[in-house]
């Protein structure tokens, strides 16, 4: 609920808080640790302690918790990508750790589904290694991947959107029987499958090498995310770590990508937290401010309003805002309009790259009480908008 000492520490700077309508962005914060991970955050403060031996401890505790032979604490799901790529490529060759982004005498290339590619597979090069496409943009099949596969092929990288599977793409299982025959590793990016709960870590037990987490959306600090593998592969991965500087001599490329011990502990316990929630509270919560903001909307002769119910993922429920014939107005209309507000609201534009014109609304960046801002501030600005 908003009050007077609402994002007041940012006014005294001179910057202007929003009410995030869009859901878990990085470019808006990503997300608010809940008091769980807050308080377990406090209490890590009270001591130092060798942050090589707090890596294999909280990832151990992790991986008791989601069921995965092993698990590491990074700087997002970003940075476990680009980790887990440089893992793949030095393996436990410190000469090679050194080495890299040049990737001489390494295998470099990861395969990716054509239709597969995303905004952050960008991560996986970093490291140095190189994406190479497979399948056409109509459809992947294993005979692709079969004749995809080469003596500099690294790894195959896989995209999990559970909410939205692609009947097109080819299947985690049959990537895995492909790569497996080839003795191929399998990395899944799978950031946002935190529910339902099996999703934690089911790619690792179906046979993928890796797969990635966002801690953010578990209620952890936004620059924090998890590596869940096979006892080797996160252990290659751990000594690309920033800390390897100090503790091994070795400069891994994982430097710039620090988490701090509050950060381990923080996750450790959203894990937990996560793991004994009750989700159907959760779900009930964010399905409740959706339909706040669609009873308070849903008469607009201009709009045409329809729930988003998919409670797959990391962003439950949700609302999609599309002008209508009795429009005078678009899409980015409505999102500049309740941006140019007093508290800015920002929402955005469908970005599926169909060219498609409406707005999806997210609870999961708002406050108790922001909905029913959101609510009325979009009845408003369409009214101004119709006088």
């Amino acid at each position: 609920m908003m009050n007077s000492e609402w994002g007041q520490i940012y006014k005294s700077l001179g910057a202007t808080p929003i009410i995030n309508a869009i859901g878990s962005v990085t470019m808006l914060g990503g997300s608010t640790p809940v008091p769980e991970v807050k308080e377990a955050m406090e209490l890590a403060e009270s001591a130092y302690i060798p942050l090589m031996e707090l890596e294999e401890k909280a990832g151990s505790a992790v991986a008791d918790l989601l069921n995965v032979p092993a698990a590491y604490i990074t700087s997002g799901a970003g940075s476990a990508l680009t980790l887990a790529t440089a893992a793949f490529m030095a393996g436990d060759n410190d000469d090679y750790i050194q080495q890299l982004p040049n990737t001489t005498g390494m295998k470099n290339e990861i395969l990716i589904q054509k239709r597969q590619h995303y905004w952050y597979d960008r991560c996986l090069e970093l490291a140095g290694a190189r994406l190479v496409d497979f399948g056409s943009e109509d459809k992947t099949t294993k005979d692709d991947l079969e004749r995809a596969i080469n003596e500099n092929t690294l790894a195959v990288h896989y995209y999990a959107v559970e909410q939205n599977i692609d009947p097109n793409a080819l299947s985690l299982e049959d990537t895995l029987e492909v790569a497996k025959k080839h003795n191929v590793p399998v990395m899944v990016d799978a950031a946002g499958q935190i529910y339902p709960l099996e999703n934690l870590g089911k790619y690792v037990r179906m046979g993928a090498d890796f797969q990635c987490i966002a801690a953010k959306y578990l209620g952890a600090p936004q620059s924090t995310g998890l590596a869940l593998g096979t006892k080797e592969m996160i252990y290659k991965l751990s000594l690309q770590s920033f800390v390897g500087y100090e503790g091994r001599r070795i400069r891994g490329v994982g430097r710039p990508q620090k988490v701090d011990r509050q950060e381990m502990i923080g996750v450790v316990a959203a894990v937990k937290r996560w793991m004994s929630l009750n989700h159907e509270d959760r779900l009930s919560k964010s399905e409740t401010m959706t339909m706040t903001i669609i009873n308070g909307i849903k008469d607009i002769p201009s709009l045409d309003v329809s729930i988003i119910d998919n409670v797959i993922g990391h962003m439950p429920f949700g609302l999609r805002i599309k002008p209508n014939s009795n429009a005078n107005f678009k899409a980015q209309d409505i999102v500049d309009m309740l941006k140019a507000g007093d508290p800015p609201i920002w929402t955005r534009v469908s970005v599926t790259g169909k060219n498609d014109d409406f707005i999806d609304i997210h609870m999961f960046g708002l406050n108790e009480g922001e909905d029913v801002i959101v609510a009325d501030r979009i009845k408003s600005v369409i009214a101004n908008k119709n006088n």
